[in-house]
């Protein structure tokens, strides 16, 4: 893997930490401030999607020879989550560029889908590592993992007096994973069978 691939690779990592963690934070809590029910609820929904980003942290921390698939599936779907829903698109498109808080999320969508598409394009240069991550070759997509190790090692040892290993990492993803995948399913045989592609988000009255 050459040096140029790699710089992609740790560089895609940290930009997804200020894209798809840092700055939905603050527009969540911006959201709020400005009772903005379309993008809160927009919000709330990425979140819940996002979870399995973070299960594919966990699992690279495990060290799972299949976290890079879900990885990718974790942005496709972060993406997907952004721009489904026909009734916030419909909010969206009445205002103008005026409004601070509707222009920086329409960005922060592109940027989410950027960042979705990049990580595919990478992942796709190093196909082997879809189902050998552990190779020599696929250590550098470990390795942005290593600060979240370090982090989640200290706070497991400072609550609970016990040492986080990568194998309680993979186990506690993998486990997550099935939780998700659960919650998934029934999300889609249920919700979105009855309400499509709607948000709902104006059920109690539009902002």
């Amino acid at each position: 893997m050459n040096i140029i691939n790699q710089l992609s690779i740790w560089l895609s990592f940290q930009v997804s930490i200020i894209f798809l963690v840092g700055i939905p934070v603050t527009l969540s809590f911006w959201s709020i401030k400005k009772r903005n029910k379309a993008v809160r609820k927009l919000l709330s929904i990425y979140w819940k999607i996002s979870l399995l980003f973070f299960i594919s942290l966990l699992l690279l921390i495990g060290q799972y020879n299949y976290a890079l698939v879900i990885t990718n599936i974790s942005t496709l779907l972060m993406t997907v989550s952004v721009w489904f829903w026909n009734d916030i698109n419909d909010e969206f498109r009445e205002y103008d560029l005026s409004n601070s808080l509707i222009t920086t999320t329409k960005i922060w969508r592109w940027t989410v889908t950027f960042i979705s598409l990049n990580f595919l394009i990478l992942s796709l240069q190093n196909l082997n590592c879809f189902s050998l991550i552990n190779s020599n070759s696929c250590k550098i997509w470990l390795q942005p993992s290593s600060n979240l190790y370090i982090f989640i090692k200290n706070l497991f040892n400072f609550f609970f007096g016990a040492n986080f290993t990568q194998p309680i990492a993979k186990f506690l993803g993998l486990i997550s994973l099935l939780v998700y995948a659960l919650g998934i399913l029934q999300w889609s045989t249920t919700k979105l069978t009855k309400n499509g592609r709607n948000s709902c988000f104006s059920e109690n009255g539009r902002n």
